[in-house]
């Protein structure tokens, strides 16, 4: 079956007739709804890790016993609502019309790109640009209580609304004149967010091209260089490295960020490392040494190695905490740190902590020629199947 999101103000009757669609179509073993289960029901994800699918066959969602209402939840999940009777009070809000309705049509008017049916709403109501969600997710917290200027990082909003149109800037850029603050906090990954901490590890308008022109845009509008809230990641120009955002961080870089040991680490500086190495703590020293293995900076990996950071210890926390520099490594296909790595000692058979897999694992998963290499590699090494 073929699940498309429906328009934002659609009747109640319409998501009952996406549940018993989903209902027969894992009666009649559909592969797409047996996945669409798997991810999405409640009862086939990890008990601790609730986001995670359980390590299960497909045999066992396609023989498990299920009513219209786990149907009806596996949607409701789908919207990220928090269950189905979340969804049915977000449908009767809309329907009604007033503040949820027009927040929610302002919020679908960034994602889709539609400049007029925004600024109308703007027009109407000015004060939209500090309305804030009000849908209650299965997320942590439930309510992400995003901005409209949020929704422009496509990160930790719905799922199926994380999407970057190819004039997000001119959709930032009207929200900003109207007066949007751009470090507003919003709650996602147990962490206050601005849009910036979420526009630097978003995958999005890093595809579309639009990231770094959308950083330059913040920050002309007076976004802080050096983050605000938790900072969960660290400052912007570390969650950018954290999550593989290279061009995001030279760009933040070139406009003034502090650079710290994670960062020169990650950006590959190795003279601004090397100099940095002696006064940095070592919570600094573990976050540099993941950043230089994940961004293929061998280098750097061995002056760490050499200061004594243990190539065996899980990255610190906010730095794919499940993982070992030689997960990240491998999964950046960085073959000579993998080759520095194991040659210094870092062991093969770690099992990282959501995937239970080893960086064999990891190469395998990845796929592609650069992954097959390092596969390759790492079995040349020792590693076993």
């Amino acid at each position: 079956m073929e699940l498309l999101a429906l328009p934002f103000r659609s009747p109640l009757s319409a998501y009952e007739q996406q549940a018993e669609r989903l209902l027969a179509a894992h009666r009649a073993a559909d592969p797409a709804a047996i996945d669409l289960l798997h991810r999405k029901h409640p009862r086939f994800l990890d008990e601790k890790i609730k986001w995670r699918p359980k390590f299960i066959s497909d045999s066992e969602i396609r023989d498990a016993p299920l009513s219209l209402d786990d149907a009806r939840l596996t949607i409701a999940r789908f919207y990220d609502f928090l269950d189905w009777g979340t969804l049915v009070d977000y449908v009767d809000a809309v329907t009604l019309g007033g503040p949820i309705f027009e927040f929610e049509s302002a919020a679908q008017a960034v994602v889709d790109g539609d400049a007029s049916v925004l600024e109308d709403a703007l027009r109407r109501d000015p004060a939209l640009v500090y309305a804030r969600s009000s849908r209650v997710c299965y997320f942590d917290p439930p309510i992400h209580r995003a901005t409209l200027l949020h929704y422009v990082a496509a990160n930790g909003v719905e799922a199926y609304r994380q999407k970057t149109p190819p004039n997000a800037v001119e959709i930032a850029r009207a929200l900003l004149a109207a007066g949007a603050e751009p470090d507003a906090l919003a709650d996602m990954y147990g962490a206050e967010c601005t849009t910036m901490t979420l526009l630097v590890s978003s995958s999005h308008p890093a595809e579309a091209g639009l990231q770094v022109p959308l950083i330059e845009l913040l920050l002309s509008f007076g976004a802080a260089l050096e983050g605000h809230g938790t900072r969960k990641w660290g400052a912007p120009l570390v969650t950018a490295l954290t999550f593989g955002m290279v061009d995001a961080a030279n760009a933040l870089a070139s406009y003034g960020a502090r650079i710290d040991l994670p960062a020169a680490a990650g950006l590959g500086r190795v003279a601004e490392a090397a100099s940095l190495l002696p006064s940095a703590d070592a919570q600094a020293r573990h976050r540099a040494f993941s950043l230089a293995a994940q961004h293929g900076h061998g280098d750097i990996v061995r002056l760490l190695l050499d200061a004594g950071e243990d190539p065996n210890r899980y990255n610190h926390e906010g730095h794919h905490a499940h993982a070992t520099a030689l997960h990240q490594a491998v999964l950046g296909g960085h073959e000579a740190v993998v080759r520095l790595l194991v040659e210094r000692g870092a062991r093969l058979d770690i099992r990282d902590t959501i995937w239970h897999s080893t960086p064999l694992g990891w190469a395998l998963h990845a796929g592609g020629k650069a992954n097959e290499q390092i596969a390759g590699c790492l079995r040349a090494l020792g590693a076993a199947e």
